[in-house]
């Protein structure tokens, strides 16, 4: 079943109908972005499984990706990426 990236939510959408401006009910994150995407993939090169995807730089805003697939969900790395800016920050000073 499809699931928010961002908070783990359960999504009652059938096969792949997200527009644009859809946002999850729970978190009102973008749902089709590239983190709700089945092919979104941090270790792969533009973290994109798709060769042929134009990858946005902001994996979580909105975008006009034709090969976009709504993935199963699961929360991927946004929060520990927020987390190690935040160490980041206090390791090197910056205010």
């Amino acid at each position: 079943m499809p699931g928010c990236a961002h908070c783990g939510h359960t999504l009652d959408i059938i096969a792949n109908q997200v527009g644009r401006s859809a946002t999850c009910p729970s978190c009102e994150e973008d749902l089709r972005s590239c983190r709700n995407c089945r092919h979104f993939d941090e270790s792969v090169a533009k973290a994109c499984k798709e060769p042929f995807a134009e990858a946005p730089r902001d994996k979580d805003e909105a975008n006009f990706c034709e090969l976009f697939q709504l993935g199963e969900g699961g929360l991927h790395q946004k929060a520990s990426r927020d987390a190690m800016l935040s160490a980041a920050e206090a390791l090197f000073g910056r205010k």
